[in-house]
């Protein structure tokens, strides 16, 4: 991964937050970014020309994130900052490691998939595009599982789903998020979004309803997503892999392995700090 690209990718973390309407706290070293209204929650990442940072600093925005309400989370590239790992571990918190990736061109492309389509603001499928990635990250990996359409119609009750709704709805219609899912008689089986920032684009929550995997539906969405993506100018389209597995899904789309992205939260009980 070259220089100039990680700079790009750093540029755009520290951007992506504040054109989604975040809070940006600034703790020295480190940035904190939170969300105003409803959606996914954000996290704490290097400030941009950070060189180092140690425990206290990890600690204080631990404590304001204890204070806010909302997660305890840290994100960042351990190509650009390496130092951060060892302070967060201090910190208590377990450091999980994912392939970071970035298209390649020319990548190949793949014939559009008959159940897969862009949504807008007012699509009646919203919710539910919405909804399916959280069932599949509450039930991670690539095996095929339980959780099907009548717990998405479950999932979909909840008031927070429709907040969640409302705050997609508003990213489409400023151009900030697009949304892509694979729709069969009339169910949303899988979804994603890319979120542009100038030329660069990451493809993110990429989620496919347990039951349904198998079917090549999340590969399906992502190259809709990247197709979009490039026809509307984006030079650098980027996303941050599960695991290896997925990766290797990823890579059938052009992505390849450039980086790692790492993401840190509190352990889970029992569960031992560190990666």
């Amino acid at each position: 991964m070259t220089p100039t690209l990680l700079s790009r990718l750093e540029q755009y973390y520290d951007a992506v937050p504040r054109a989604g309407g975040a809070r940006a706290e600034d703790f020295g070293p480190l940035t904190l970014f939170v969300r105003e209204g409803a959606g996914w929650p954000y996290y704490a990442r290097p400030a941009l020309g950070s060189t180092g940072a140690g425990t206290a600093d990890v600690e204080r925005v631990l404590a304001r994130q204890r204070q806010l309400g909302i997660p305890q989370a840290f994100e960042w590239v351990a190509e650009t900052s390496p130092w951060l790992r060892a302070p967060v571990e201090a910190a208590g918190l377990r450091v999980h490691a994912h392939p970071l990736m970035v298209l390649e061109p020319p990548a190949p492309r793949l014939p559009a998939h008959p159940e897969v389509r862009l949504l807008d603001a007012d699509d009646e499928l919203l919710t539910a595009a919405v909804t399916v990635p959280r069932l599949a990250f509450a039930d991670p990996g690539t095996a095929v599982g339980a959780t099907g359409p009548a717990e998405l119609a479950v999932a979909m009750a909840d008031p927070d789903a429709e907040a969640h709704r409302r705050a997609v709805a508003e990213r489409l219609t400023s151009g900030r998020t697009a949304l892509a899912a694979a729709v069969r008689d009339g169910v949303v089986l899988a979804s994603g979004q890319y979120n542009p920032v100038g030329d660069v684009a990451e493809v993110a929550g990429i989620g496919t309803l347990p039951s349904a995997r198998r079917q090549g539906l999340a590969l399906a969405v992502t190259a809709a997503l990247v197709e979009d993506a490039l026809a509307r100018g984006a030079r650098t389209v980027f996303l941050s892999a599960g695991d290896e597995a997925v990766a290797r899904v990823y890579a059938r789309v052009g992505f390849r392995t450039v980086a790692t992205a790492l993401i840190a939260e509190p352990a889970a009980d029992g569960e031992p700090a560190g990666a």
